[in-house]
């Protein structure tokens, strides 16, 4: 059956098209997306197969890294372009950088969720000494952290833990990436995150 003039060529048919113009193709896709795209989105979009998309992608980066101020990175489960750290300074002349504001004790409640996830209220509660209600409502606001579940214990407690969003905000690929607890602070203020220094969060 002739495929229709108004649909997207076969990408599948790599021989016609050329693997070269699928990876300009992944290129444009990348610089476009102002999130990570998972290897499952570019081949729904692309119609390929996802290993060849892989491949392309690994000599993106290679490319990338021999000449250009821009990279790809893997991050939050997929793939994004990015400037390039050592370049922020510039970048930063041109276009300030969006940062989230959170106060100490919020980053500290973070800090407990992202390494000990999943973790309920009161575990949280009874490991920061005080009330975190505040600081947890200010980071589901935020959207770095989420509810995945019940604990299995009176009252079924709600179990939080981190999400994509969060992951691609401190530039990780996977939780496996999480630094050592005791550089989590230094890493947080280096990946877009602002301490609040004049404002607590209520029920902190």
């Amino acid at each position: 059956m002739e495929r229709s003039k108004d649909k997207l060529p076969l990408w599948n048919d790599v021989e016609a098209i050329g693997e070269g113009q699928l990876k300009r193709a992944i290129e444009c896709l990348l610089f476009v997306s102002d999130k990570p795209l998972s290897l499952n989105e570019l081949k729904e979009v692309l119609e390929a197969n996802g290993e060849l998309i892989k491949g392309l992608i690994g000599e993106l980066i290679s490319e990338y890294d021999e000449r250009s101020g821009l990279a790809i990175v893997e991050v939050a489960g997929g793939y994004q372009m990015v400037t390039r750290p050592e370049y922020a300074f510039y970048v930063s002349r041109l276009r300030q950088p969006r940062r989230i504001r959170l106060s100490r004790a919020s980053l500290e409640t973070l800090a407990i969720i992202a390494y000990r996830q999943p973790i309920t209220h009161p575990e949280i509660e009874h490991i920061r000494g005080v009330d975190s209600s505040g600081c947890i409502a200010r980071l589901l606001e935020l959207g770095l952290i989420k509810v995945v579940g019940r604990k299995e214990s009176p009252g079924r407690p709600y179990l939080y833990a981190t999400t994509e969003r969060f992951l691609e905000t401190f530039g990780l690929k996977d939780l496996s990436q999480l630094p050592p607890i005791e550089q989590w602070h230094e890493r947080a203020l280096k990946m877009g995150i602002e301490e609040d220094k004049d404002n607590g969060d209520m029920g902190a």
